[in-house]
């Protein structure tokens, strides 16, 4: 597939379809956006899976010029959105033209998006365009796993499979995903997990590693609908932080929010959520995994 776009005058872009050769290039525009770094001693590879996950799996897009690669962007398909995970224009190119060409691309025809927007003032303004609109900060807390405040008795966790926990996503929220729920269990160091009560599973969700740093990610969390989210939240940071400290992707209206950061946790960065359609998601039983939802 190709697409001619806008650039500066006596160029011509080109849109196409990227391909596991083009991931070297797609890093080196991440580095220059801070959003990649060398894996140090000790370290795990989180970026080189998940490009190649939505190069093989979702629809990654690149635009060429004469020289070379100077953008590239990623849609997810959720099965009830399109859910931009990425679009970034090469730094020395922005302003340029490059992004909404690609970002049209992108989306094609798809009615509900999604995506998360950086602090950069430039993005916001492009999303909206596109038909999404800003509805909650989504907030990045850390803290040690001492400092998770204590579940009620009787909720515990379980190891679980990618294939429970896929069959799980499609009852609590109509879609399977098995590909995506395969990835997020093959991460470094990954754990899928069921938290559960005296009424069964009331949440699944992945911890992993963190490639620069030994805290650990809960990678993604999902909530049955209509339970009391607090507990299932708590369990599932417990769950994941092994002992060591935790990083969470909080909606701005989650209950447990202000629960955590009164026992300690700290917001350590943040986007914003924008989406075309509020009703996509409950922010009180999702903690999204923010390059995938």
């Amino acid at each position: 597939m190709t697409r001619d776009g806008a650039s500066s005058p006596g160029t011509r872009a080109v849109i196409r379809d990227a391909s596991v050769d083009d991931i070297p290039e797609i890093r080196r525009i991440l580095a220059a956006h801070e959003n990649d770094a060398p894996v140090g001693e000790g370290g795990v590879d989180i970026i080189g899976p998940y490009l190649r996950h939505l190069v093989q799996r979702h629809r990654t897009l690149v635009t060429e010029l004469d020289e070379g690669i100077v953008a590239f962007g990623a849609v997810v398909d959720t099965g009830t959105a399109a859910m931009l995970a990425d679009l970034f224009v090469e730094r020395g190119r922005l302003g340029q033209g490059l992004g909404r060409p690609l970002l049209t691309a992108l989306f094609g025809t798809s009615p509900v998006r999604a995506t998360f927007a950086s602090s950069d003032p430039r993005a916001l303004p492009l999303y909206v365009r596109a038909g999404m609109t800003p509805l909650w900060p989504c907030l990045y807390v850390e803290g040690d796993a001492e400092h998770v405040p204590p579940g009620p008795p009787g909720v515990t966790t379980r190891d679980a499979t990618p294939g429970e926990l896929s069959s799980l996503e499609e009852a609590w929220a109509g879609t399977p995903r098995p590909a995506d729920h395969a990835h997020w269990a093959a991460q470094p160091a990954a754990d899928a997990f069921v938290v559960e009560d005296a009424e069964g599973p009331v949440a699944f969700g992945y911890g992993r590693a963190k490639q620069l740093t030994a805290a650990r990610a809960l990678n993604r969390l999902r909530v049955r609908p209509a339970a009391d989210p607090i507990p299932a939240i708590v369990a599932g940071l417990r769950r994941a932080a092994r002992g060591g400290r935790v990083q969470a992707c909080v909606l701005g209206p989650n209950p447990v929010l202000p629960v955590l950061l009164e026992a300690g946790f700290r917001v350590v960065d943040h986007d914003q959520f924008l989406c075309s359609e509020p009703s996509l998601v409950d922010p009180a039983r999702l903690l999204p995994n923010p390059g995938m939802l």
